[in-house]
């Protein structure tokens, strides 16, 4: 945490209350230099109490991210691709996708290279979208991966993605999540989290798939007044008096996503397609689909091996692919 606030963070996390003088002696500041902290973790959104005759105390805590914790953890679990992981936490980036794509880009490798961040300033969602980023209460990370044959190898990987998504959410929280072709987590109807596939590379030869995965893990209500869609966080769905540990669900993020990524140019999204289906809700109903210049409306019945949708529209079952596609139920 590069921040000059950082350790002043770090002390408050638990939620308790810090006299100015104590928390001046422990970082060797003056009173006047904890307050100046203070005011600057306002401007990213962290908001400070100050308490009479208590001091000062980030109310409910925070859980910070680490990477130590988070590779620890995944030490703890089964076997697997997660050995090839390299794990690094940022304080602030504009976009851990973005700083993925940037090392690809230095010619360094990106197989395994997964970033996190505390806050994005500039987070992406699909078609151009901000994704909203708060400090320190979602997840947001991105993990770089090499396939050697191409795009053509990653046919329908945003859903498989989105299948480990889900796959860690009942791990770790016994939470039934759904899927929304073609890359939308959601709960209860609402979204719960977004996933967001770039590519870097020779398309036709070895490239780099980066796979950034945006999670509402406790939003805080100032940030969500920018989102134009219903949403839900993890918080409002479990039954939990503590911090939602969220380099545990960090770990086993990447623990799924890196199942998924290092076998999927030999087995693809067919070994992915029942279990994709068996979470969304959308199969059977009729749906809109649009695009920049068309709009459609039929039954969705599904998807095939490569990811595309199944739609029936007048009587004819076609398949459409991702892009600027976008999905949703047809007004009744």
């Amino acid at each position: 945490m590069t921040e000059s606030w950082g350790r002043l963070l770090a002390i408050l996390a638990n939620g308790g209350c810090h006299s100015g003088e104590a928390l001046g002696v422990e970082l060797g500041v003056s009173r006047a230099a904890i307050w100046k902290q203070i005011q600057a973790m306002a401007q990213v959104g962290i908001h400070v109490e100050s308490v009479r005759g208590a001091g000062y105390c980030l109310p409910g805590g925070m859980s910070l991210l680490s990477e130590g914790e988070i590779l620890k953890a995944l030490e703890g679990m089964p076997a697997g691709a997660q050995g090839q992981l390299q794990c690094v936490v940022h304080s602030q980036l504009d976009s851990t996708n973005e700083r993925v794509l940037q090392r690809i880009r230095a010619g360094e490798s990106g197989h395994g290279y997964a970033c996190l961040a505390e806050l994005q300033t500039a987070g992406r969602g699909r078609r151009g979208r901000q994704w909203q980023s708060p400090y320190g209460r979602n997840v947001y990370l991105s993990l770089g991966w090499r396939f050697e044959r191409g795009v053509a190898a990653m046919e329908g990987l945003s859903l498989a993605i989105g299948v480990a998504v889900c796959r860690a959410l009942e791990k770790n929280f016994s939470l039934k999540a759904e899927l929304k072709w073609p890359n939308d987590v959601l709960l209860a109807g609402r979204k719960l989290g977004g996933i967001l596939l770039e590519v870097a590379g020779d398309l036709s030869g070895e490239c780099y798939v980066v796979a950034g995965v945006g999670l509402n893990v406790s939003m805080p209500s100032a940030a969500a007044q920018a989102i134009d869609q219903p949403w839900i966080d993890v918080a409002s769905c479990i039954e939990s008096e503590g911090l939602i540990d969220r380099n545990q669900l960090a770990a086993v993020l990447l623990f799924e996503l890196s199942c998924v990524l290092s076998d999927y140019e030999q087995r693809g999204f067919a070994a992915y397609k029942d279990e994709w289906k068996m979470r969304c809700p959308h199969i059977g109903a009729s749906v809109q689909l649009s695009s920049h210049s068309n709009t459609l409306v039929g039954e969705m019945v599904g998807v095939d091996d490569t990811g595309a949708l199944l739609l029936l529209v007048d009587g004819e079952l076609k398949p459409y692919s991702g892009g600027e596609l976008s999905l949703r139920l047809a007004s009744s």
